[in-house]
């Protein structure tokens, strides 16, 4: 097929490269311009420079519906616009130049986590599994038919970096497989309910700004989400910022006040109380087993706290 290729980031870098390592030819590459954006530094391998490297025409756009967009697309006559890691609305009237539409690769079981950040959400909410899935576009964001869906299941131990590392890999397989069903001339697919449907906002800092009302187990799911390189879930100890880097759960429940630094629990450990309901001591406490220091120290919950008592707090 002749695909006009629509991606930006390491994830649109692996289909484009496995685009360009098919039998499908790839005319035109449209990717977003350099951003400054903590997630979208992380996993940034260039589109632009890969396809400059073969030699492909590329445009930057942030938006991609304009009329020289449509003017190139309808010079090109491509059979289908694929997108990955495309980071804003395409218009009927631009994939509608494509004779197939347009089909888009999307980090997460859809119609579930549409939008931003799906894996580092999914972790957050303590999902058993996340995925892949490669959908067609429509008039709603996320929300068209299914062609293809990978499923990963989420394991205790797995951080955010784990599940980008696992999905990242699905994504070239499951192009292009898609595009061997389009091509087959298969024209009946999965159905999305839109009922069923949730959409996720970019993270920034104040989406790793640690709560302790929250439950252990929820700050825990917060942290695995936010390790290296992604910006670290954080709290304030003595007016100091602490980002947490590994928690577990303690074993006992802890009651009391949201914040206290309780006890050792452990080889290095310390154990601070949390919980919705941690007055009533019917919640278990959050065990701190490593941080790091804004001047870059990493510690072990025992060396950081030396002493008990004092809160860890969300604002200074």
């Amino acid at each position: 097929m002749r695909i006009v290729f629509m991606g930006y980031q390491t994830w649109g870098h692996r289909v484009l490269e496995a685009l360009l390592a098919s039998d499908h030819e790839v005319p035109l590459v449209i990717t977003h311009p350099s951003s400054d954006h903590v997630y979208e530094t992380i996993w940034n391998d260039s589109v632009i420079e890969l396809a400059r490297s073969r030699d492909i025409p590329v445009i930057e756009r942030k938006y991609a519906n304009d009329d020289e967009v449509a003017g190139l697309l309808k010079e090109i006559e491509p059979d289908l616009l694929v997108s990955s890691d495309w980071r804003s609305w395409v218009a009927p009237h631009i994939y509608d130049l494509a004779r197939y539409g347009a089909i888009n690769i999307h980090d997460a079981l859809l119609p579930r986590y549409g939008g931003f950040a799906p894996l580092n959400w999914a972790l957050i909410n303590g999902e058993p599994e996340v995925g892949v899935t490669v959908h067609f576009m429509n008039e709603q964001f996320d929300l068209g038919d299914i062609v293809v869906q990978k499923r990963v299941a989420v394991e205790d131990t797995d951080t955010a970096t784990d599940l980008f590392h696992k999905t990242v890999r699905l994504f070239a397989p499951a192009t292009l497989e898609a595009l061997d069903l389009i091509g087959s001339g298969r024209t009946t697919w999965t159905k999305q309910d839109p009922s069923q449907a949730t959409f996720f906002h970019k993270r920034s800092v104040e989406d790793s700004r640690i709560s302790f009302d929250w439950s252990a187990g929820d700050i825990r799911n917060l942290v695995r989400a936010q390790v290296d390189p992604y910006p670290n879930a954080f709290a304030y100890y003595k007016g100091e910022r602490v980002r947490i880097l590994s928690t577990s759960v303690s074993a006992d429940r802890l009651g009391g006040t949201p914040g206290r630094v309780f006890r050792p629990e452990g080889e290095s450990g310390v154990a601070v109380v949390c919980g919705p309901q941690s007055h009533r001591g019917t919640e278990h406490g959050l065990v701190i087993e490593r941080l790091r220091t804004d001047d870059g120290t990493e510690h072990t919950g025992a060396e950081f706290f030396t002493t008990m008592g004092g809160y860890l707090t969300s604002r200074p």
